[in-house]
């Protein structure tokens, strides 16, 4: 029985960027950070962000919990699941007075 948000792995990481990143001895949060732009970037459009960084901390992070990689998978997880809600505008500045 296959979990519900299994994908298959290719989908997730296309180009091998987070795979990659787990076999680099010694890197840094920075350099991980700039791995994780490069492959939220090379995502296609169809993809659904969450469930690919959920596959990969599944795949990856459950084996190397410490790993700098799996921090930033959490944290995307994390951020992930934060509802975005629109700030600002002119109602934030006025108050929503009537004008």
């Amino acid at each position: 029985m296959q979990k519900a948000n299994a994908m298959d792995l290719s989908a997730a990481d296309p180009k091998g960027l987070i795979r990659e990143s787990y076999r680099i001895d010694g890197i840094s949060d920075a350099e991980c950070r700039s791995i994780l732009i490069d492959w939220a970037l090379s995502l296609q459009g169809d993809i659904d962000q969450a469930r690919a960084i959920s596959h990969l901390l599944d795949h990856y992070g459950a084996a190397d919990p410490d790993h700098p990689m799996t921090a930033l998978l959490r944290a995307g997880t994390a951020a992930g699941s934060a509802q975005a809600s629109r700030r600002g505008g002119r109602a934030a500045r006025v108050g929503g007075r009537s004008a």
